[in-house]
């Protein structure tokens, strides 16, 4: 198994979260924290997933991500099945450090529908789905 990073835990820091230049990440009562992952030229997001302190540490030190599957309850590097792989060009965390962000050369479809990226659908005034790649939909309001 490899190791995980030491972070701090944010308790123990002696400046508000907002201002201090220690990454203290914050993982929620079953050890995960939302990761985005945005295209670095287009700046689009392309897939929300998960990762746990092993999956954050192993995507710092290799430059590829890795995430925690809550289905398979298993590690996965991005690509590792499908070939789709995500270099990572910068890892971004919110105010609080409870998200965080990855900025990613996308190699390959992002969603594992062969689309390019997982938000392909948009929501109607009725609730309904409908697919649409692009930034705005046509028609939308």
């Amino acid at each position: 198994m490899t190791k995980t990073r030491p972070w701090p835990s944010q308790e123990s820091l002696d400046e508000p979260i907002e201002e201090t230049s220690i990454f203290a990440p914050r993982f929620d009562e079953k050890g995960l924290i939302p990761a985005v992952a945005i295209d670095h030229q287009t700046g689009k997001i392309l897939m929300l997933a998960y990762m746990n302190a092993e999956a954050l540490a192993k995507t710092l030190e290799t430059g590829d991500a890795h995430y925690w599957s809550r289905s398979r309850q298993s590690l996965w590097r991005k690509g590792e099945t499908s070939g789709a792989t995500q270099r990572v060009v910068e890892v971004r965390t919110d105010c609080d450090q409870d998200a965080i962000e990855l900025v990613v050369e996308q190699e390959g479809p992002a969603c594992h529908t062969k689309r390019p990226r997982c938000f392909y659908r948009r929501v109607d005034q009725n609730g309904e789905l409908v697919i649409c790649d692009e930034p705005v939909c046509k028609g939308s309001h």
